[in-house]
């Protein structure tokens, strides 16, 4: 009998198989594996899938593995790049995030349950519900490619920058202002990507949110501010950032209940030294951009942490807070 055209890709149709349909826990016996074999057009005897398995596990180096029990032996796929963890955790972390339409959501999770077998796929299919995570409405995911594709060719780029307004429409800030940066690296803040570039008109580093970009065009124009993004930490830029809000950078020194330990190292990291002033008291300075947002985070302490100095940013808090106050009198 004449083989198919199939049968010169036998070795490439075994792997397809052990990889979606076997796992730790699910194997094939090899009359199974004959039969999904000859789904694919491609007959095959024991003999010659043996040495095929052999072949994946030296050539491709596939954990192929096999296990009797009950007179039934089995073969399948031991281990692979990921492990059933760690794919759960990436279909959580894309679940749950509000960056991605939903329809972006699903494909990804889609793709995600290729790179296990069918089996283990189905625990994969489940819903993340996380309080106040909205799914964004617009296709930023391909901002972040173009933005990528630009840092890599060392290209500047223009954009407008857009806002929900009342109508629950998208309108362009400051009269459809044309934005044209320096793109340099790409963050994680919030729930948000954040773009960080080099603006020339103000040479000053500058981050804008990338599902707030619309029309973004690569330029042919080289990228400024290598020099500002030399030593450029991103760590720092978003301890200091509060909710990437932009405001004036100060060190700031604040006095702390004993207490309050765990949540400003949460917040500024194990780098920072911690002042004992009194039994109950301690003192850390930190570099913080001035916003309400970081005004705001002090106020959720309530009197445990305050501002020590410099007395400007106290004026700016008793400022926020007599606001505040007004809004009920």
């Amino acid at each position: 009998m004449a083989k198919s055209s199939n049968q010169k890709l036998k070795l490439m149709y075994l792997a397809k198989i052990l990889q979606e349909k076997t796992d730790e826990e699910h194997g094939l016996t090899m009359p199974e594996l004959i039969e999904q074999l000859a789904l694919y057009d491609v007959k095959a005897e024991r003999k010659s899938i043996y040495d095929d398995m052999e072949a994946l596990r030296e050539q491709m180096d596939m954990d192929v593995d096999k296990r009797t029990e009950g007179g039934r032996t089995e073969y399948y796929l031991g281990s692979r790049d990921f492990e059933l963890a760690e794919l759960k955790l990436l279909v959580d972390a894309v679940q749950s995030s509000r960056f991605m339409t939903r329809e972006t959501t699903e494909k990804l999770i889609h793709k995600i349950e290729g790179l296990t077998s069918v089996h283990q796929a189905k625990q994969l299919s489940r819903q993340v519900h996380v309080a106040n995570r909205v799914k964004t409405m617009n296709q930023a995911i391909y901002t972040v490619d173009g933005l990528h594709a630009a840092i890599s060719l060392n290209r500047q780029i223009s954009f407008q920058y857009v806002k929900w307004n009342v109508k629950m429409e998208r309108e362009p800030q400051h009269n459809g202002k044309v934005y044209k940066v320096s793109p340099w690296a790409l963050m994680w803040d919030d729930e948000n990507y954040y773009l960080v570039a080099f603006e020339s008109e103000s040479q000053e580093i500058r981050h804008y949110r990338v599902d707030r970009m619309t029309n973004l065009k690569q330029l042919n124009d080289l990228r400024e501010g290598a020099e500002q993004f030399k030593n450029f930490d991103m760590g720092t830029y978003s301890r200091k950032t509060f909710g990437m809000y932009h405001g004036r950078d100060e060190h700031v020194t604040l006095r702390c209940m004993n207490d309050m330990a765990d949540a400003i190292m949460d917040r500024f990291g194990q780098e920072v030294f911690l002042h004992q002033v009194d039994a109950e008291h301690f003192d850390v300075t930190v570099k913080v951009s001035i916003s309400p947002v970081f005004l705001t985070w002090l106020m959720n302490f309530g009197g445990r942490v305050r501002i020590a100095g410099p007395q400007w940013v106290i004026d700016e808090q008793v400022k926020l807070a007599r606001a505040c106050i007004e809004q009920y009198e």
